[in-house]
């Protein structure tokens, strides 16, 4: 069986988190999906976010929940086929409540953009083409 990560972010409403990705063209696993938690399907198979609203995130860790908004807590990294699919991802989530904090960056062999989502999670989109990559890029 394939390694599979489930990436564990804490939200405010799971409402406005869910309608955020599913503008984004996420998808969701109603097996593992609930009021207090949804599990996103990034790539069917090995990769996940799962949504916790934050009384239910609490309940894993005795630490303080970090608000993503004040702090980096995670900088999640999200590879996409190409150029044009970055800006496609970052215009959804701007167009669903989302905002780009910094601008798109082309380095030639790889191109990123990213944005935050509603809870202040940010999310680093990027294209890359490895056989292009520079020696220790």
């Amino acid at each position: 069986m394939p390694r599979q990560i489930f990436v564990n972010l804490p939200i405010r409403n799971m409402e406005r988190s869910r309608a955020f990705f599913g503008a984004l063209g996420f998808s969701f696993n109603p097996q593992f999906s609930n009021e207090q938690g949804a599990c996103m399907v990034i790539e069917d198979g090995s990769s996940y976010a799962m949504l916790l609203v934050e009384p239910f995130f609490q309940g894993f860790t005795k630490k303080p929940v970090a608000d993503a908004r004040k702090g980096t807590e995670v900088l999640i990294a999200l590879s996409c086929d190409s150029r044009e699919e970055v800006d496609a991802m970052v215009k959804k989530a701007l167009a669903a409540g989302g905002t780009a904090p910094n601008a798109p960056q082309d380095h030639g062999f790889m191109y990123q953009h990213g944005f935050e989502d509603l809870d202040g999670h940010v999310w680093e989109v990027f294209w890359m083409d490895p056989a292009a990559a520079p020696p220790n890029a």
